[in-house]
């Protein structure tokens, strides 16, 4: 962890003021993350007996995801082998410090959880362990120049348990290879939408204190040229479930629904670049319709005629900001632009209930140290709302825990409870033999 902080920090020849904190992050956020995600390969791998011993599933017949993280992964090959040969390993860290937190951990391990512990032995679900494996085990090579008995240790015990590899050791192993052909820059573009979008969704949630398993009805988002719409109604799904709405809406320029947005000067960007033409510029920005805003968003300038001078405008010479609708929230970072309608109606309420009724029910699972394969029956006594709602959704609600009864009780006490809505719920859960 020390080899690492102070390679992701600083070049080798620089200064670095040491803090241990910064050790402590880079235990906690980089070889924490990648520990936890070789821990969820093992635990369902193990479950399902995965040893590797099937024939590879070719590159194209995967699910978009995997070809969107092996991609990824090729393009970060290519980085950091180039970063290596160039006497660079700052830049080779950082750009594996990425991939695993933003990238492989918070993104296709997250999205493909159902993946691996729903459904039988089946061909997605092996595309799924193969995909995880190989990137786990270029990770190992990969980091093997800063991180010499980790990577050791990782490659070793995915090796111990498919002999996938011969080598006795990562450091006996050949460095990965690029494969150009798995490399699909268009399907990173689009995927990186998708997660700018998402982030910037969650963003606003977080703002009006909206949890994610609480659903909303519809987000909207300006349609900035064709290949924007394309990419973005290919992620469109994944988006939306991700976010946990339930529809998006494009903003085509002739929709009677327009976002208002408003545009004002940087003026510590400006201040150093106008001089003494600052006030000129500012009162030209000031002047803007709706018009010249799109412009400057999708172009990234816009030239100001200035008397007898002229002025390049940059994106970052100026502000802009949209104007919240009543019942929406607005957000705009860069080109992107979200509208979220924050407005509860009472069957999303209820379906925000069951929701967190799933999450409560898995962490007593968890508690109780349930096995992941268990199947369970489960009694509950709560109010009228609550209850409600649950039977609304039982259906949901069995399939998510397991369990094959979920009925209403009439015991005088049952023996846990767990809170939703400031209310307590009694809950009785047995194990099926």
């Amino acid at each position: 962890a020390i080899r690492w902080y102070m390679l992701a920090n600083a070049q080798p020849w620089d200064n670095l003021k040491f803090d241990l904190k910064g050790v402590e992050e880079v235990q906690r956020k980089f070889f924490g993350t990648l520990f936890n995600t070789y821990s969820f390969f093992a635990l369902y791998a193990n479950v399902d007996s995965f040893s590797h011993k099937e024939e590879s599933i070719p590159y194209d017949q995967r699910p978009e995801i995997d070809r969107w993280i092996l991609s990824l992964l090729n393009s970060l090959i290519k980085t950091v082998d180039e970063s290596f040969a160039d006497y660079d390993p700052t830049k080779a860290a950082r750009a594996i410090q990425t991939f695993v937190d933003e990238n492989l951990s918070n993104w296709y391990v997250r999205l493909c959880r159902r993946r691996f512990w729903k459904g039988e032995y089946s061909h997605d679900k092996i595309a799924a362990y193969q995909t995880l494996f190989e990137c786990l085990n270029t990770l190992s090579k990969l980091i093997a120049p800063i991180a010499p008995y980790y990577a050791d240790r990782l490659y070793s015990d995915l090796q111990k348990a498919t002999k996938f590899e011969v080598s006795e050791s990562v450091h006996l192993s050949d460095f990965p290879l690029v494969k150009n052909d798995i490399v699909n820059k268009d399907l990173e573009q689009t995927m990186e939408l998708a997660q700018n979008l998402s982030s910037m969704i969650l963003s606003l949630r977080k703002k009006e204190s909206l949890k994610v398993r609480q659903p909303l009805q519809k987000v909207m988002v300006p349609v900035l040229d064709p290949v924007f719409k394309r990419q973005l109604q290919h992620v469109e799904e994944l988006i939306l479930s991700e976010v946990n709405v339930k529809e998006l809406h494009y903003l085509e320029e002739n929709d009677s629904t327009k976002l208002v947005k408003q545009i004002k000067p940087n003026f510590k960007n400006l201040g150093r670049k106008a001089g003494p033409l600052m006030k000129q510029v500012a009162a030209k920005v000031g002047e803007f319709g709706p018009k010249e805003i799109e412009i400057i968003e999708l172009e990234g300038r816009v030239e100001l005629s200035l008397g007898n001078e002229s002025f390049e405008l940059l994106l970052e010479d100026v502000e802009i900001n949209p104007v919240d609708i009543p019942g929406w929230l607005v957000l705009s970072e860069g080109r992107l632009t979200v509208a979220l309608d924050i407005t509860l109606s009472p069957e999303l309420i209820e379906e925000g209930i069951a929701r967190e009724f799933v999450n409560r029910l898995q962490n007593l699972r968890k508690e109780l140290n349930f096995d992941v394969t268990d199947k369970i029956e489960v009694e509950v006594k709560s109010s009228a709302e609550i209850w409600d709602a649950i039977s609304n959704f039982k259906d949901y609600i069995c399939a998510e825990i397991l369990a094959t009864g979920l009925v209403e009780s009439k015991s005088a006490k049952l023996p846990y409870s767990i809170e939703i809505e400031e209310k307590t719920i009694e809950i009785n859960i047995n194990k099926i033999a």
